[in-house]
């Protein structure tokens, strides 16, 4: 089980409840823009980026072919976090969403704890560059696989997914994930217009 973290901050919103999350990620992704991923020790940012998969229909996630040891986490409560390693040396954190369905956090941009960012992560960086991209920002957070299958609604463990009322952008246009190699022509990445800390191209128009 994951270790519990208590709160040691007050965090800048209320606690996104577990009904957000039990519904098709494709529907939850572009609602989860402007949201903010915080974490216990005053560590957050905006959620400015995201991408959708879709389980076993979706040849891209981790799902498609079934349960595993691995992805078990996406076949249990939606809310959860699920916690991956690439490449050998990378964190990705997923929110998940219905059975076997998840939303991947692409980019933050940083509004609370930003030094201790830059210590998880360079000083020498610039800002823009402390969560743009799915690894930088579970380095900059301090997510690791140690926060795989913590609940992020029960807001017990040290992280959690937060409404300070501000709404997803409007009129918002899906495009092709990035990084992967099959999928690719499914338009389920979004990202806030405009926003300089979201990790690459964008699609355009209304």
């Amino acid at each position: 089980m994951p270790k519990r973290s208590r709160r040691s901050v007050a965090w800048p919103g209320t606690v996104v409840s577990r009904p957000f999350f039990e519904r098709p990620s494709t529907d939850v992704a572009p609602q989860l823009l402007n949201k903010i991923l915080a974490g216990a020790d005053g560590r957050a940012g905006r959620i400015v980026e995201v991408e959708a998969y879709v389980g076993s229909m979706d040849p891209a996630a981790h799902t498609y072919r079934g349960q595993t040891p691995r992805n078990a986490v996406m076949f249990g409560p939606a809310g959860h976090m699920y916690v991956y390693f690439t490449y050998g040396m990378h964190w990705c954190s997923n929110c998940v969403c219905q059975v076997g369905e998840g939303v991947l956090i692409r980019a933050l941009e940083p509004l609370h704890g930003v030094d201790l960012m830059y210590e998880a992560r360079s000083w020498g960086m610039k800002e823009r560059d402390l969560c743009r991209g799915p690894a930088r920002l579970t380095q900059a957070m301090g997510i690791t696989g140690a926060q795989n299958g913590i609940d992020l609604v029960g807001a017990r463990d040290g992280f959690a997914i937060l409404d300070d009322g501000m709404p997803p952008p409007k009129a918002l246009v899906g495009g092709p994930r990035i990084g992967i190699r099959v999928g690719v022509d499914l338009p389920w990445r979004w990202s806030v217009p405009d926003n300089r800390y979201v990790s690459g191209p964008v699609a355009r128009g209304a």
